[in-house]
């Protein structure tokens, strides 16, 4: 690190370094950052994306269509070692990304695939964790919860306005796997992952 930054940053950066696990899931403000840290808005931007670069962190950036008033620039990152986040929601919606993101990746590069992940929020703060997307259309929608066994109401949001995209609520604790009235399915952890690990 001492080559990529001034000496005197290194403390700075371990602060923010630190303080990461704790925003995990939400969106990432710089400009919060940056106030925290006493620093300039490009010196964190310049910070996170040397994380990126160092494989400590990757941020996903939201789904944005008209007809659901998505918000459109605050990404939200998560960690590649998960261990690091101590709340256990927050940290299980980690370890999920982890894998849907490894999963987007292999499928880029054996099948060259135009697929990524994304999340989704919109103005009326509704929001689902992640949003697998293909040639720029939604295919998954996906809701992590540690316990939950109806589905939230975001997920049925955006399911009642795209009507034929997969959606799933993954659950933690609870062990299951069904189809609710809506087309949703809740399901365990356990049986989720499998299809991408």
């Amino acid at each position: 690190m001492a080559d990529l930054e001034n000496v005197q940053d290194l403390g700075i950066i371990e602060k923010m370094a630190l303080r990461l696990p704790e925003l995990v899931g939400s969106p990432l403000s710089i400009n919060a950052l940056r106030e925290d840290l006493q620093v300039s808005h490009q010196s964190v931007s310049r910070w996170i994306g040397m994380l990126e670069n160092l494989y400590m962190i990757f941020r996903i950036y939201p789904f944005g269509a008209p007809k659901i008033r998505a918000v459109k620039k605050e990404a939200k990152h998560y960690h590649l070692d998960w261990t690091v986040i101590k709340d256990a929601g927050k940290r299980f919606e980690n370890l999920v990304a982890c894998h849907l993101m490894k999963w987007c990746l292999f499928l880029q590069d054996t099948e060259g695939r135009d697929i990524e992940l994304r999340y989704f929020r919109d103005i009326d703060r509704r929001e689902v964790d992640f949003v697998v997307v293909e040639d720029g259309n939604p295919v998954h929608f996906i809701e992590c919860k540690l316990s939950e066994k109806s589905p939230v109401r975001s997920l049925c949001y955006l399911k009642t306005r795209f009507p034929d995209v997969m959606a799933t609520q993954v659950s933690l604790q609870d062990d299951m796997n069904l189809i609710t009235k809506e087309g949703i399915r809740l399901t365990s952890a356990h049986q989720f992952l499998a299809d991408f690990v």
